[in-house]
């Protein structure tokens, strides 16, 4: 019968003439549950360097991440600059309308090409 719920039955406390009997029993229950748990923490210690491989992986992927999105960001800035600087030179806004109706004219061919595809 289980007592609490826990995965043992518990050991008669009456020594008879079989004790050093029950006692080789105790011991081996004891070596198998200790081998058991050898095996358990194993498994764990196995996991655990997955877990920190895994971790330094998804860090240095994320480093690498970043750094692209700062050079993306700085290119991003520096071409902004440069269509402000190129919209308040004379005759800006003819190149800004001529650059709204290349882009226009991109999307429009990208929206068709995946239309038709």
């Amino acid at each position: 019968m289980r007592r609490n719920n826990y995965p043992y039955q518990p050991l008669n406390q009456n020594p008879g003439p079989s004790a050093p009997a029950s006692h080789d029993a105790l011991e081996a229950e004891n070596e198998r549950a200790a081998e058991e748990l050898q095996q358990k923490i194993g498994a764990l210690k196995s996991l655990t360097i997955d877990i920190g491989n895994e971790v330094r992986y998804q860090d240095k992927l994320l480093r690498g991440i970043d750094d692209d999105m700062d050079r993306t960001g700085g290119f991003l800035g520096n071409t902004m600059t440069r269509v402000v600087r190129l919209a308040k030179q004379g005759g800006g806004s003819k190149q800004m309308c001529y650059m709204f109706l290349f882009v226009l004219f991109v999307f429009v061919l990208l929206w068709l090409t995946l239309k038709f595809k």
